[in-house]
């Protein structure tokens, strides 16, 4: 019955060591694991951006909020911050946008004086599991793309900004 002991002693001492090392390694390699994705979802951003931007305002236009109104501009500012999801690490992309409206007919809102203001919006973009950016047309008014980040940190991390190069 000693032996056994003496066994099953090692055995846990092994599998104790082996959690110790797989824990000091874990946090570094999975740092840069995340550091790559990022890295090419920035790339595969900017690559597609053109499109995701279209597929943006096809998508929220056709949404149909705010009531009564339809989307007939949206300027997309050049500067990118880049958020993680604390609890899936989905990334997701928000860009600062203004936004200008007219008032469908019939829609109630016609002789609204404010329905011609431009509006100050983030629009949101996520990295898809299949390695690709896509948009549901999402648009966080009233907040740029770091105070929507800030609004939701309870569920965003900001992992990085991207500031547009000044000529």
């Amino acid at each position: 019955m000693e032996m056994l002991g003496w066994i099953f002693l090692s055995l846990t001492l092994v599998a104790a060591l082996a959690a110790g090392v797989f824990v000091f390694f874990w946090k570094p390699w999975n740092t840069a694991r995340q550091e790559r994705l990022l890295g090419r979802a920035r790339r595969e951003f900017h690559l597609r951006r053109e499109q995701l931007e279209a597929r943006f305002m096809q998508k929220a236009g056709s949404v149909g909020k705010p009531r009564g109104l339809r989307w007939v501009d949206c300027d997309f500012d050049n500067d990118v911050t880049y958020a993680r999801d604390r609890r899936t690490g989905q990334l997701s992309a928000f860009v600062a946008v203004t936004i200008g409206f007219e008032a469908i007919e019939g829609g109630g809102m016609e002789d609204v004086a404010a329905v011609g203001n431009l509006r100050a919006a983030t629009a949101v973009f996520t990295y898809d599991g299949e390695q690709r950016w896509v948009t549901e047309g999402r648009a966080i008014f009233n907040l740029n793309p770091s105070e929507a980040i800030q609004y939701y940190q309870a569920n965003l991390e900001l992992v990085a900004q991207e500031a547009a190069a000044t000529r």
